[in-house]
This record gives structure tokens, C-alpha cells and sequence, in this order.
């Protein structure tokens, strides 16, 4: 989603007009429960899948009004679209315009997410993590405790969907991405006090559904990086944990904290690892 925002901002920036096509397409009309195949370039029958279908959704941008109407046009004749007209809400996303820029949210889709858990009436709390909380798997469990008290979730399954939307999430909510990064990395066997922690990390959400992320108009087209690692700090495995931030001007376009594929043995190799994926992102 680093995409979309990038798009929105540079268009912010320049002060261009956003328009959204929906895109239709014969076999994107309705739930599908067949298989799909469809004949690549290089002549192998490759299946694209089954399952609930949707539309194609495309975005034009810039300042040449008759440009984009012939843009609209060509596109008419050669598939069936529908001219949803100026950006308004693009596959969960919520946009609004102002004179300062374009503020981008998730308050439909995190307001489902709190009724679908069953939170809409739980009392919210200021922080997305208890302070200081070192979660732990079951494999450093198993080393350090022989006693466990903290037991595996029946259905694992129900974690990996709620950390899957939470993921989604973060595309407007940078402020819980360091806490979704933490949860995420226990998917494959999570633990009742994972649950808790995640279930709690919702209850956060609650205090401001709506949070919005500013695309400004202002600020310029200058880009700047924020780029950090913090050495060894997962218990489970002693790997570093990289952060970074990137902005557009005065927009935020992309974030990320992430757990290292390796483990470095010192504090200048972690930043070194962090740098190099920073400017990768950048690149």
C-alpha cells in the first residue's frame, strides 16, 4: 500500500485531480466458485483461482482535465468501466480532499473489525502494548520453562485472520505497526497471551477508529528518511529489529518495523542491516 500513498501524495503535491474507474470483467461480476485458467505469454495453461471474485478498480491522475476524458474514453471501448468519478473510497480506504491535502482513513473498516470481535462495547485503552511486554514462543518456552502456564489456542486459525486484518490496517495506522510486527511473528503457534495482547491492540483502535493520515499539498518534493535498529532486542532469538520512515514532502508515505533474517553480532552490524533496507524501500 507504500503505492497508493506514494500516488496519492504526488498528486497531492501537484495539486492533480484523482479519478477512479471500476473496471469490469466477465469473470469478476459475481462469487466463483470454478477454476479459472488463463493462457500466459509464455503458452502455459496457468490457474489464476477460485473463490469470492471482485471488480478491477484503476485510478487516473493529473491536471489535463481532456487528457483524462480521452483517457476515459479509450478505456470505454475497450472494456466495460463504470467512471466512479473523483476518488472517494478504494478498496477499504477512505479518502477525503481539503484545501490541505488529501486525509486518507480505515473508520468503516476498523469499526467492522471492532463489531466483528465483539468489541464495539469494551472499554478502550491509551496504548496499543503494555509497556516493557516481552512476548514469548513456545519453542524459548520450552527451553526456559518446564511448566507451561500459557497454553497454545485451540484455533490458530482465528489469530492468523485477526493479525491478517490488523496487517491491513496499518496502511493508514502507522501507530500500531511496531505491535503488529510483534503479534505477526507468532502466527504459526499462537498462544493465549498472544490472543490477549492482539485482542487488547484492538481495543486501542476503539479510542480513534478514524484516524486519519494526512497527504499534504504543501512541503515540496523533497524526500526524507528516518532509518533505526534496535540490537538484539527479540528475546526468542536475539535478532535486531529494523524501523524506518519515509516521507514525501510533508506526507508520510511508507513505514515499516521488521525482525532481521539474521542475527548480527553487533550494534554497528544491525544498523548497517537496517540502512540497507531502508534505502532498498527507498530505491
Amino acid at each position: 500500500m507504500a503505492t497508493v500513498r506514494s500516488v496519492v501524495s504526488i498528486a497531492t503535491a501537484n495539486h492533480w485531480t484523482l479519478h477512479q474507474m471500476d473496471i469490469y470483467n466477465a469473470f469478476l461480476q459475481r462469487d466463483l466458485y470454478e477454476e479459472v485458467y488463463m493462457t500466459p505469454p509464455d503458452g502455459f495453461n496457468r490457474k489464476v483461482g477460485s473463490g469470492q471474485a471482485c471488480r478491477l478498480l484503476k485510478s487516473l491522475y493529473g491536471n489535463d482535465s481532456n487528457m483524462i476524458h480521452e483517457t476515459k474514453t479509450a478505456l470505454h471501448h475497450a472494456f466495460k468501466i463504470k467512471d466512479v468519478g473523483e476518488l472517494r473510497y478504494f478498496l477499504w480506504l477512505e479518502f477525503a480532499r481539503s484545501e490541505t491535502g488529501i486525509l486518507i482513513h480505515q473508520r468503516k473498516y476498523t469499526l467492522e473489525l471492532l463489531a466483528d470481535m465483539g468489541l464495539s462495547g469494551a472499554k478502550p485503552v491509551s496504548t496499543p502494548m503494555e509497556l516493557n511486554l516481552k512476548l514469548t514462543s513456545t519453542e524459548f518456552d520450552d527451553h526456559i520453562n518446564s511448566i507451561h502456564v500459557d497454553t497454545l489456542l485451540e484455533d490458530p486459525k482465528s489469530y492468523q485472520r485477526l493479525i491478517g486484518r490488523l496487517l491491513y490496517l496499518t496502511t493508514t495506522r502507522q501507530d500500531i505497526s511496531f505491535a503488529v510486527q510483534c503479534l505477526s511473528q507468532f502466527m504459526h503457534a499462537p498462544k493465549a497471551s498472544h490472543m490477549d495482547s492482539t485482542l487488547r491492540l484492538v481495543r486501542y483502535l476503539k479510542t480513534e477508529p478514524g484516524l486519519r493520515i494526512l497527504m499534504s499539498s504543501t512541503g515540496g518534493n523533497n524526500l526524507q528518511v528516518f532509518g533505526d535498529a534496535d540490537w538484539g532486542s527479540c528475546i526468542n532469538n536475539r535478532r535486531s529489529i529494523n524501523g524506518y520512515l519515509i516521507k514525501y514532502g510533508e506526507s508520510l508515505i511508507s513505514w515499516k518495523s521488521k525482525k532481521q533474517i539474521t542475527v548480527s553480532r553487533s550494534s554497528a552490524e544491525a544498523e548497517y542491516r537496517a540502512m540497507a533496507s531502508t534505502v532498498a524501500e527507498v530505491v
